[in-house]
């Protein structure tokens, strides 16, 4: 479990928030047996129904996620799109996106999701915008060039989250090329005078970030 918290406390947090739908609790179950140790990168209850109360809260109507994984996140998002809604999510695995897919498939809001597999980076160069919420999950060495692809594409009220900026607290001494890589994307943020940021201490830290 990648949590900031002592793990009783991310127990009881759990407890205390909305509960999963049982098809993503099933969906949490079959990432967990197909992958191994990797489900721990799903973003779970908590981060799940933030990012599902973050899109609710502004009203988006279309929403970006940059790191489909097995679609759990892109599910919880689009619940809170309109039925007419709709979320772009991009995966590099097919492995992982076909597992997304049947799900998709399975699910009421479905229909709101749209997958497009291959590199981010190609797949954002065909994008318009504007998003209400992009997500950003994906490769951490990337993070920089996906939120510099992503920025001019965001909404006026838009929020950009992006995920796993704390690194399991190793950000403060970062020692592998992903949490060097995450460093600097946080000082390029903190240095950004384009938007306004805060970062949560949620799960393995969110940062929010929107326009001035």
């Amino acid at each position: 479990m990648l949590t900031l918290v002592p793990e009783e406390i991310e127990i009881y947090a759990q407890e205390h928030s909305a509960a999963l739908p049982p098809l993503l609790a099933e969906l949490t179950q079959a990432t967990q047996e197909k992958f191994g140790g990797l489900a721990m990168m799903l973003s779970g209850q908590i981060e799940g129904q933030l990012l599902q109360t973050l899109a609710a809260s502004i009203g988006a109507k279309r929403a970006l996620e940059i790191g489909t994984f097995t679609g759990f996140s892109a599910l919880m998002m689009a619940a809170a799109l309109p039925d007419d809604g709709e979320i772009v999510t991009l995966e590099l695995s097919s492995d992982h996106a076909a597992l997304a897919r049947s799900f998709f498939q399975r699910s009421p809001d479905g229909h709101k999701v749209r997958l497009i597999e291959g590199p981010a980076l190609d797949s954002l160069k065909t994008l318009e915008g504007p998003f209400d919420l992009v997500f950003i999950d994906a490769d951490k060495t990337g993070y920089l060039d996906y939120y510099e692809a992503a920025l001019p594409m965001l909404s006026e009220r838009g929020v950009i989250a992006v995920d796993n900026v704390l690194w399991s607290g190793y950000i403060l001494d970062p020692k592998d090329d992903d949490g060097r890589a995450i460093a600097a994307f946080n000082d390029h943020i903190a240095r950004d005078e384009r938007i306004t940021n805060v970062i949560l201490t949620v799960r393995d830290g969110i940062m929010l970030i929107r326009r001035r």
